[in-house]
């Protein structure tokens, strides 16, 4: 183990780091080992880690002593914030920051930021096409990532943006499923129209992660972006009728009528799938599917991820 070369994993109990972590302990021939950051290296995913071979060290993102101690003698990092834990984009970019700062002061020969597109390059502050948030925001969860790039590149970091898609998974955890109108027929709702969703299990991400850390002087600089398939509303309706044997309707929606749902980051999601919507050849063209099958040969598409998961996604 000590000859291998140190993945410092962010959020390795969560979904992306988890995945990455998880992949480098399948893989013993890359020549990796998982050092697993998280805040409670007593928690149950922790102790699975560790139990299964990962170095556990407690770290914070908040805490940038923290993040240098677990980054010290690294070969390098995958580096990722979870906005949904504060819905501060004010928060997330001081994190990044921290992980931006902490990975240069470890001399990190490589570094994965787990990022997304900054939506005020498409859609200005003074553009009334979506409602403005936070007074500095379009989508407050993209733009804070995307700004953050900065703070790797202006370090010099050897780093590789990775373009996330909508986690599958979000039909399980997150309460993107399909849900049971009062005629009791089921429902998936979108406001995508007929755009495409490019989609990805939160798995394959992890997978993903570690071709590009197996290739660096292919990646090392670049932006890559991921996806398992890019499906419209109606085919994912489809395929989870199939999986569900229960019919399941695709309901197109307006952003405006998803802002105004009322839950916690209603307004933020409303404009994050405006933007997928109305920059549809943009976002879709940014996801390959051949390049991310080319990282990582077990990329599930969603018929393969619901044959796995299908009968976890709560109906009622």
């Amino acid at each position: 183990m000590s000859e291998n070369k140190i993945i410092a994993v962010v959020g390795a109990t969560g979904a992306q780091g988890g995945g990455l972590a998880q992949a480098i302990l399948e893989r013993p021939d890359t020549g990796f080992a998982v050092r697993a950051l998280t805040r409670d290296a007593s928690s149950d995913k922790a102790r699975v880690l560790s139990d299964g071979g990962a170095d556990v060290v407690e770290a914070d993102l908040d805490d940038l002593a923290s993040l240098e101690a677990a980054f010290k003698g690294a070969y390098g990092a995958f580096c990722v914030t979870n906005f949904w834990e504060h819905f501060s984009p004010e928060k997330e970019l001081a994190q990044a920051r921290n992980l931006a700062e902490a990975a240069k002061a470890a001399g990190l020969q490589h570094v994965i930021w787990s990022t997304l597109e900054d939506t005020r390059r498409w859609v200005p502050l003074d553009d009334d096409r979506m409602p403005t948030l936070m007074e500095q925001y379009k989508v407050p969860h993209f733009d804070a990532k995307g700004e953050a790039n900065a703070y790797f590149t202006e370090r010099g970091l050897p780093v590789t943006f990775l373009l996330t898609s909508f986690y599958w998974d979000n039909l399980i955890h997150f309460g993107s499923g399909p849900t049971r109108a009062p005629d009791r027929m089921l429902h998936l709702t979108f406001p995508m129209g007929d755009a495409r969703l490019p989609g990805i299990a939160a798995e394959d991400i992890g997978r993903c992660a570690l071709g590009i850390f197996d290739r660096p002087a292919d990646y090392t600089g670049e932006t890559v972006g991921i996806a398992g398939e890019h499906l419209t509303g109606d085919e994912m309706a489809q395929a989870l009728s199939l999986a569900l044997d229960e019919a399941v309707l695709y309901d197109d929606m307006s952003p405006d009528t998803y802002r105004g749902l009322g839950f916690p980051g209603a307004a933020d999601l409303g404009n994050m799938f405006q933007f997928k919507r109305d920059f549809n050849e943009y976002f879709c063209a940014a996801r390959s599917v051949d390049q991310s099958r080319s990282l990582n040969p077990k990329l599930m598409d969603f018929q393969q991820w619901l044959d796995r998961y299908a009968d976890e996604i709560p109906l009622d």
